[in-house]
């Protein structure tokens, strides 16, 4: 009885709970609620517990919370309404549970039933023709978005929650949700304007991806807290009694950068902690009307540049010219006391709402402006690349993420209407952002009065005149020198037609030859003979025979025996013999470790699966390590922050193999370290002593560069373990004259 009444008080403490989350939800929702909208949202969640009332998440805890959790981000931190709290609430509903889009569609309109279907996910995973259901899955992703924006806001939400909550689950759980939002996720919150999301997402990313890192950068940060806030108010003093005798309405707060973003800086810039100059920034948020927020950022920029001097190679003016995704500010950085760089964003409150809510702000304040008109061109854009999406989903996403997600130029036109493009755009792409077939018969452009070639690189405040001619097409080589998603697409398109008019020109030859040789001749036995000989359709067999890869003649091998087309007896012979050979591939990759498999590294115990170590990051023991499946070179072991990982888990992560250490002291890998400092007598010396005299350790090369009294180099050395490498750069590290000592990264 005991038992019971336990079990039946937890049972009560959960429901208090759930409704105490729901009741949150409706007090941050309670500004957007018009007149019958809290009975629609109460059904919504009702719906939605009642779907999901036997299921747990790993945490053991009611799933309810999730979909509440989701709900709850799409208001506070996206800034959403009612209609994207319904859809938030319902959102797993149609996958894991009886509940029906028709159902949704039913109870709450099309809508609704409209935005679940896109949010529902597709939980297969397939490779299809050098393809992944998970490529396909993000493609479908991105098509939402061009369609209805909140299904993809939505779905950062509930990926958000995910990624703060993944402590329950798997280490290899754990790697996949945080590769795929690295991929996908991340980026896409920056380019809609989510900020705060995107930093949060990095962070929780690098959290499980590179833990050692993460946990290292964020014991540094709380340990210099104190410091930094006593420099922050230092720094903002003076500003802040200008800025109150000037009678400006303001808020000023300094905050630290993220985990991720200082990791980027280390890396990046191959330098310590301490040596990260922007650990922090200020943020100085005005009160102004519309009219005059321009105006008052400037004011003030003028008045921290009275105090402090500042660096016009830092400098941002996203005000005169707004980021694609709508992002307005004025960044600036500038010499603080003691001499330390300090980053000051400028911004009224309308650019700081937009900054932190992104696309959803910009419903806010729709009034015609130049920030509705961006973010309408940007949407435009991405339905216009999505129009004619490649077939490999891959390559679709790898263009697409270098279009959307990478940083941008501003390039102007004849008549001095602006553009924007991804930075590393070249003529051409220009040329298709306006049109395509201005794209298409582009031969080259006109700079500054300057002929360039349609592979020229533009340059940020270029103003372009493209000049055209009807005798030019498109060609493979425009591929190597693109950028844009858009161009990529339309020369593939070009390409395939012409493709397909030199096919069609051939056809009447084929069937010719067919009928002399008293063969089938119609439709469906060209597509017959074009699988025989292993070409992926009719048209890529036909355009095979107008360039010359296939002579006709060789159709006088094939017999036609039992309604299919057969070769010849040698060649009957010849393609048994490869058979053979396929099929002792295949033999070999059954070898490879089936699903749920753990790889024992270097264990005497394991078994005899062959594997090798990336070459991308070049594991060690006691690296974070997982087992990659490769298409022609069986299994291989990368480093879970390797800068390959985050596409090989989001894309393919099936085939994707747990492995782990096994304790052995005799194996011996070859490791890198990069190493710079003063340029001094007998440098080499002491790092030669520090390798082979004291730690014993087999040296392959070292390469050293000075220049100017500086010296920089790199050492390859053979360790037994993570450990041992790690206690080599501490040794190195406190010799005199060095400065800093890094593991090697390959890219």
């Amino acid at each position: 009885m005991e038992i019971e009444a336990n079990i039946s008080n937890a049972a009560d403490e959960e429901k208090k709970l759930i409704l105490r989350e729901y009741r949150a939800l409706l007090r941050a929702l309670k500004s957007r609620l018009k007149k019958g909208d809290k009975r629609i949202v109460r059904r919504a969640f009702e719906i939605s517990a009642e779907a999901h009332q036997h299921m747990r998440r790993k945490s053991g805890e009611p799933y309810i919370f999730h979909p509440l959790a989701v709900a709850k981000i799409v208001v506070e931190e996206i800034g959403l309404g009612v209609t994207s709290v319904i859809c938030a609430l319902l959102h797993d509903t149609v996958e894991d549970t009886e509940l029906t889009l028709k159902e949704i569609e039913t109870e709450f309109g099309s809508t609704h039933a409209k935005i679940v279907e896109g949010l529902t996910k597709i939980s297969t995973v397939v490779e299809t023709h050098g393809s992944t259901q998970q490529a396909e899955n993000f493609k479908k992703i991105l098509l939402t978005l061009a369609d209805d924006p909140r299904v993809i806001l939505i779905k950062i939400a509930d990926r958000l929650h995910n990624m703060r909550t993944m402590d329950s689950m798997s280490r290899e759980k754990q790697l996949k949700i945080a590769s795929e939002t690295s991929y996908l996720y991340a980026p896409l919150a920056a380019r809609l304007g989510l900020y705060e999301i995107k930093s949060e997402l990095e962070d929780l990313c690098m959290k499980y991806t590179d833990t050692e890192m993460f946990d290292e950068i964020s014991q540094k940060l709380q340990d210099s807290k104190r410091e930094r806030t006593r420099y922050i108010n230092e720094f903002i003093k003076p500003i802040k009694e200008e800025l109150e005798r000037n009678n400006f309405n303001f808020r000023i707060a300094g905050r630290p950068k993220s985990v991720y973003s200082i990791w980027n800086k280390i890396k990046t810039k191959h330098v310590s902690f301490e040596e990260v100059y922007d650990l922090f920034a200020i943020r100085i948020i005005l009160d102004s009307s519309a009219e005059s927020e321009k105006t008052d950022c400037w004011k003030v920029f003028s008045i921290i540049t009275n105090y402090y001097h500042h660096s016009l190679e830092r400098m941002r003016d996203w005000i005169s010219a707004p980021k694609s995704n709508g992002y307005e500010s004025l960044h600036t950085t500038v010499m603080g006391p003691g001499g330390r760089w300090v980053e000051v964003q400028i911004r009224s409150e309308r650019m700081n709402e937009i900054a932190e809510k992104g696309l959803a702000a910009h419903w806010k304040y729709k009034e015609g402006g130049a920030a509705e008109t961006k973010l309408d061109d940007w949407l435009k854009h991405i339905r216009e690349v999505l129009q004619n999406p490649d077939s490999n989903a891959i390559d679709f996403m790898t263009n697409l993420k270098k279009d959307m997600f990478g940083d941008e130029i501003y390039i102007y036109t004849p008549n001095g209407d602006m553009r924007v493009l991804p930075l590393g755009s070249s003529v051409l792409d220009f040329a298709f952002d306006i049109h395509s077939e201005l794209g298409k018969t582009c031969i080259g452009a006109k700079i500054d009065y300057k002929l360039v070639p349609i592979n020229h690189l533009l340059k940020n405040a270029d103003q372009i005149e493209i000049i055209t001619s009807k005798k030019q097409h498109p060609n493979k080589d425009w591929l190597k020198f693109v950028r844009t998603a858009k161009a990529n697409s339309r020369i593939k398109y070009y390409l395939k037609e012409e493709k397909r008019i030199k096919a069609e020109s051939v056809k009447e030859a084929l069937i010719k030859k067919l009928q002399h040789h008293k063969l089938p001749f119609n439709s469906s036995a060209i597509a017959d003979i074009a699988n025989l000989y292993k070409y992926p359709s009719s048209m890529d067999f036909q355009y095979a025979i107008a360039i010359g890869n296939y002579d006709l003649k060789e159709l006088a091998k094939l017999r036609y025996v039992g309604d299919k087309f057969v070769h010849s007896e040698k060649e009957e012979k010849k393609n048994a013999e490869q058979k053979e050979t396929r099929e002792e591939n295949f033999e070999l990759s059954k070898q490879l470790p089936s699903k749920g498999y753990e790889l024992l590294l270097f264990d005497q115990n394991s078994d005899k699966i062959a594997f090798k170590m990336a070459a991308c990051c070049t594991p060690i023991q006691g690296d974070d390590v997982f087992g990659f499946v490769t298409s022609s070179e069986g299994l291989k072991i990368h480093r879970t922050n390797c800068p390959n990982a985050a596409s090989l888990l989001a894309n393919y992560g099936h085939r994707v193999v747990k492995a782990k250490w096994a304790k052995n002291k005799e194996i011996s890998f070859l490791a890198g370290v990069r190493i710079n400092g003063i340029d001094d007598v007998g440098i080499i010396n002491k790092i030669t002593n520090v390798v082979s005299g004291e730690m014993k350790l087999n040296m392959r090369n070292m390469s050293i560069e000075s220049s100017v009294g500086l010296f920089e180099g790199t050492l390859h050395v053979f360790v037994n373990n993570k450990e041992e490498l790690n206690i080599l750069c501490q040794k190195l590290e406190r010799l005199d004259g060095v400065q800093t000592v890094v593991r090697l990264e390959n890219e």
